[in-house]
């Protein structure tokens, strides 16, 4: 009888270790599992990430080239309001073209830190850098050539003194609403983010008392940025908590490679419209 008591007991030990070693297999599997899901959904942000710049690249393409066909039209046109006409979207070329620029940078960085290695991403960066040079050309001989257009209407200008002064007038009105449209785009294009341990937020007055930008925080902490560029902001920390408010809908928060926070803004107008200050509390 002993003996079968011992028999017993033993197969039922073997059963439980190989129980024991089924779960922790299983365990294993799941965690490698998880950590490809991650991976995948990782490269996934980043692929998101890069094909939304690309898209903005090529749709400020498409701006520059429908005003450099309203300059050509304005330039074959006559009256008073050619110059204005193509000032304005000359001005526009310009800032387009600078922001295409930063974008252009910004594809490249996307590239370097990304863990999608692809040859044919890098060829057509190139092939965007090389369209970019191709514009800069472009507009540097439309300048050439407005500016011969412009001593001939001032030659015309000094003819018809009466409208001389009208178009004076507006070209000097056109300026200050150029410039003030500019400022206003500027502004709402424009926010401020930061982020830093307890300590950090909380010796420039940023956190006080559990609450965010309560008091006289220290706004020169915090870092600039267009919003329409803009869209990813490295945390380098394992652990991140947003303070101030923002749609959930419109953000995610990833790790990247190295398991550090990744703040992603999938709708920029949305996340920024409660806030145009970011605060997260980072350890």
């Amino acid at each position: 009888m002993k003996k079968l008591i011992i028999i017993a007991a033993c197969a039922l030990t073997v059963v439980s270790c190989n129980q024991d070693k089924a779960s922790k297999a299983d365990l294993a599997m799941i965690q490698q599992r998880d950590s490809l899901e991650q991976i995948i959904a990782q490269k996934d942000n980043e692929i998101n990430d890069m094909m939304t710049t690309l898209s903005d690249i090529e749709e400020g393409f498409r701006e520059i080239t429908e005003a450099q066909d309203r300059v050509t039209l304005a330039k074959q046109g006559e009256g008073t309001n050619t110059r204005q006409r193509i000032a304005e979207n000359v001005q526009f070329i310009q800032s387009v073209m600078k922001q295409n620029k930063e974008l252009i940078n910004k594809l490249k960085q996307q590239v370097r830190e990304s863990s999608v290695k692809s040859e044919q991403l890098k060829k057509l960066i190139d092939q965007l850098t090389s369209q970019m040079e191709e514009k800069d050309k472009q507009l540097a001989a439309l300048r050439e050539e407005l500016d011969k257009k412009d001593i001939h209407i001032a030659e015309l200008d000094e003819q018809v003194a009466d409208l001389n002064t009208n178009v004076t007038q507006l070209k000097e009105e056109t300026t200050q609403k150029s410039q003030t449209i500019s400022n206003q785009d500027k502004q709402l294009n424009t926010a401020w983010f930061v982020f830093g341990t307890a300590k950090e937020l909380k010796e420039q007055n940023i956190l006080d008392g559990g609450e965010v930008l309560r008091s006289n925080f220290n706004k020169e902490y915090f870092t600039k940025i267009d919003i329409r560029i803009d869209k990813e902001i490295k945390l380098y920390s394992k652990s991140a908590k947003i303070k101030t408010a923002h749609p959930e809908s419109s953000y995610t928060l990833y790790r990247d490679a190295n398991k550090q926070y990744v703040l992603r803004i999938n709708d920029p107008q949305a996340f920024w419209s409660t806030s145009k200050y970011l605060v997260v509390l980072v350890k």
